[in-house]
């Protein structure tokens, strides 16, 4: 039985297995945009519902978040239609919304929902640094992350199955147990700092194209480390956290920068004449 479990995992492996465009990295998804997409846009309506009182609309910030987010989401699109993704790209229902809560974050639901909270706006301190993000949590949505990490979570679930089965009648089946939960937490992890470091990549392609400066995108890791330090928050091991440490992007991204240059202008080339009508 665990042979067949065994068996299983590796055809679904081979037959849904497809490459992310620009980084190349082989990714499994047999969650479909059309399973996934209604959900998304459903919850993402609901979170606006529930914190309308919280909605900025109409204020210099928030339109040029808005500004910031169709120009990295048109370079997207630009790019997905000249490399024979056009239908992909007819899926994407972009928005992008400013809610006042002192959080530091903002995030992207598939099929680019965006919400950035003020608290992460003097993180990104000017035009070029609410870019950075906005090209991160974008990049998020093209590269299918949402998708990936549901598809991950059922094959976790699968092996599962095929680790009961397999010990059920052992003597250490409970210690089998523990080793492939902590085991699995752990490779879940580490999955999530591929999906960052993944974004923070594709976020600077994606900016540059759009006529932004890359650069800022380390400095604003650089602003996220001392806020961090300021605000005396300690950050745990790496390879215990589910993002890449502050140091570790900010040397990733300048490393990076010199590639994403000649990437942003190699495809800005490619897709003149590609926006979509």
């Amino acid at each position: 039985m665990k042979r067949i479990f065994a068996l299983l995992t590796v055809s679904i492996f081979l037959i849904q297995c497809s490459t992310v465009p620009i980084t190349g990295r082989k990714r499994i998804n047999f969650v479909s945009d059309a399973q996934i997409l209604p959900m998304s846009f459903q919850q993402y309506s609901g979170f606006l519902k529930e914190n309308k009182a919280k909605l900025i609309n109409n204020t210099p910030k928030s339109r040029e978040l808005k500004d910031i987010g169709k120009n990295i989401a048109g370079a997207v699109d630009r790019f997905m239609r000249a490399n024979g993704m056009t239908k992909e790209a007819n899926s994407y229902k972009w928005e992008f919304n400013l809610i006042n809560d002192n959080t530091v974050n903002a995030w992207c639901m598939p099929g680019g929902k965006v919400v950035f909270y003020t608290g992460i706006m003097p993180i990104c301190a000017n035009t070029d640094g609410v870019a950075a993000v906005m090209g991160h949590e974008v990049a998020h949505a093209f590269a299918k992350h949402g998708q990936e990490r549901m598809s991950s979570a059922q094959m976790q679930q699968l092996g599962g199955v095929a680790v009961a089965v397999g010990t059920a009648n052992s003597k250490n089946a409970q210690l089998w147990n523990m080793a492939y939960g902590v085991g699995s937490s752990l490779g879940m992890l580490k999955f999530s700092r591929t999906h960052e470091t993944e974004a923070d990549r594709l976020g600077l392609v994606f900016m540059l194209m759009a006529g932004y400066k890359g650069e800022e995108a380390v400095n604003v890791w650089k602003r996220m480390s001392q806020n961090a330090e300021k605000s005396g928050r300690k950050a745990p091991p790496e390879f215990l956290s589910t993002h890449p440490h502050n140091a570790t992007r900010i040397t990733d991204l300048q490393n990076y920068l010199p590639e994403a240059r000649l990437l942003a202008a190699k495809f800005n080339k490619q897709t003149q004449g590609t926006a979509r009508k």
